[in-house]
């Protein structure tokens, strides 16, 4: 069906199409690429038209990790505007976490006026002859999708459409649209449009049938399988059937660097985070969208173990080296592709003394690991400064089946539990900081009636242009509580460190430049100042009272809260 509607601008229109095609929020950190959007807006406002909803953002990395963490939640694209090339250059980590993390977003960007003259937006501001590039998609080419140049009001249904389209098609990822402000100005009567879109929609695939029965037919014949997932949790419906495939076998699951649930965890076959102690004994190996299964450098399967790799692409073909080996690649959606595998199993005939063996084995590897995991934050209860494990440990006993973490590294999973799809997210492996706070803004905004728990050290909270993200949460009423594990340096610089060189002059002196975060501030006073509840917690023993006080206010009085946790130092 075709639809008609009275616009005045190419702006308006625009808005009108996102509006059309499900985009339900609108980013922004505008600048004056933004006056044909902002008069759009106002006659929209005027007329009673709420969608999209415009958000204002007050810094890019928030804006690009509000947008990630919506479409985290939902699988739906929101669209993010930045000005010109300055706001694209703050934007570009969130966009390589998206990228890196298969988000699906609609990056945009105003572009600077094309003209000198006396077109309707043409340059009327010093900035405009500054900020050009000669070509402003280059500075996102190389982490998008696909990128564009709007030319016409007369293009936008066809641009529009071909963006969320390859946005959300298998493997998902963000998208990059520039917008000149004399195309946003030009003066249009009507849009038509058909609605809903007809731009192509790829449909769900499931891998080679002949690939599945070999697949199949290995893991049958294997003594010890092991399986590794990372991501397969992006889809929840990928949930279910990888828990088939590793019953089937009685084979261990673990977490690698897990970003989304993708096993319960407390099911007796989930075996951790680490496959590394194992990886010499596996002789059949099934990674599940795991772009780095293992550290080859550190440790790696025996060579003549079979390997099999299942995404939606195991190629990785956005990852200029990558050289895991894969004996099958299973290539589709996974959630279709698991089911399949799980299906073709029993008629392969895993040998049942071997499968309840196995699962004997990795059921009492479990119980033993949990209470290891246990004891381990027990012993540290009373250190103080406050030990990592027992705050993650403290975290863990007040999440419950309406809860979301968000973690940017610091949480200790292993003193958690998560056993729900769609409860638990890690950053992306792009690794961009400053990604937590905006993502979990996001995931709020997603699922409103979910408490929202945000992890982050105290360098990523830096990051995350927290000043910004507690704005945003004021002003759009959006309560999460966010528990930062101070310990007042970057950890992974001393990892690193240390790793590179463990006998070097580092460590035998024990100083490490650009390692430490001192004097820290006093963060919690970030979080009041936006109206929020802020703690410093410094007591092993009232942890537990300022996480009820801080989740009181974020679920009775809707508001913000921020415990800063003073955490052992490394």
């Amino acid at each position: 069906m075709m639809k008609r509607v009275a616009v005045e601008s190419a702006a308006e229109a625009y808005l009108e199409l996102l509006a059309a095609r499900g985009i339900e929020y609108f980013f922004g950190n505008a600048g004056t690429d933004f006056a044909p959007i902002v008069e759009a807006y106002a006659k929209r406002a005027a007329q009673g038209i709420v969608l999209p909803r415009p958000v204002t953002v007050p810094h890019e990395v928030t804006a690009v990790a509000m947008a990630h963490g919506y479409a985290m939640i939902t699988g739906r694209p929101q669209a993010v505007m930045v000005h010109v090339t300055v706001g694209t250059a703050n934007a570009l980590a969130g966009i390589m976490n998206a990228a890196r993390a298969h988000v699906p977003i609609l990056f945009t960007a105003g572009r600077t006026p094309l003209t000198e003259g006396s077109l309707p937006g043409a340059r009327d501001r010093h900035i405009h002859w500054a900020q050009e590039a000669f070509d402003q998609g280059a500075i996102v080419r190389e982490f998008v999708k696909w990128d564009y140049e709007l030319r016409a009001g007369a293009q936008l249904e066809t641009v529009i459409d071909r963006a969320l389209a390859i946005a959300c098609a298998d493997p998902p990822g963000p998208v990059s649209l520039t917008l000149p402000r004399e195309v946003l100005a030009e003066r249009i009567e009507t849009i038509e449009y058909a609605d809903p879109s007809r731009a192509p929609q790829k449909s769900a695939t499931v891998a080679d049938g002949a690939a599945i029965a070999e697949a199949a037919r290995i893991l049958a014949a294997a003594r010890n399988p092991i399986i590794i997932a990372k991501a397969s949790g992006r889809d929840p419906a990928a949930v279910e059937p990888l828990v088939r495939v590793a019953e089937a076998l009685g084979a261990p699951h673990f977490d690698q660097w897990h970003t989304h649930v993708n096993f319960p965890q407390d099911h007796p076959l989930h075996a951790g985070y680490d496959p590394t102690p194992h990886l010499g004994e596996a002789d059949v190996i099934l990674a599940v969208e795991s772009d780095v299964p293992w550290f080859p450098k550190l440790a790696a399967p025996k060579p003549e173990a079979k390997v099999i790799q299942v995404g939606m692409d195991p190629l990785y073909p956005r990852y200029p080296i990558r050289g895991f080996p894969a004996d099958v690649a299973l290539a589709g959606t996974v959630r279709l592709t698991l089911a399949a595998l799980a299906d073709a199993l029993p008629a392969e005939r895993p040998d049942p003394a071997q499968v309840a063996a196995r699962r004997k084995r990795w059921m009492e590897e479990h119980a033993r690991q949990r209470d290891r995991w246990e004891a381990r934050a027990r012993s540290v209860r009373g250190d103080r400064p406050i030990d990592m494990a027992w705050l993650s440990r403290s975290i863990g006993e007040v999440v419950d089946a309406h809860t979301i973490v968000v973690n940017e590294y610091d949480l200790d999973v292993t003193q958690t539990c998560f056993r729900t799809p769609g409860s638990y997210y890690g950053s992306s492996p792009a690794a961009g900081l400053g990604w937590g706070l905006g993502a979990a803004l996001g995931a709020k905004l997603a699922a409103p009636d979910k408490t929202v728990i945000c992890a982050v050290g105290d360098g990523a909270y830096i990051f995350g242009s927290p000043t910004a993200s507690h704005f945003v949460a004021r002003a759009c009423t959006l309560p999460i509580l966010v528990v930062i594990f101070n310990n007042r340096a970057w950890n992974a610089v001393k990892r690193a460190t240390r790793s590179y060189a463990p006998d070097g002059w580092a460590v035998r002196t024990g100083v490490m430049p650009m390692s430490d975060l001192e004097p820290a501030p006093d963060y919690e006073l970030i979080c009041q100042a936006s109206g929020g509840h802020g703690e410093r917690v410094e007591d092993p023993a009232q942890l537990p009272d300022a996480l009820a006080r801080a989740l009181r206010v974020v679920g009775a009085e809707r508001r913000q809260a921020l415990l800063n946790v003073i955490c052992k130092k490394p």
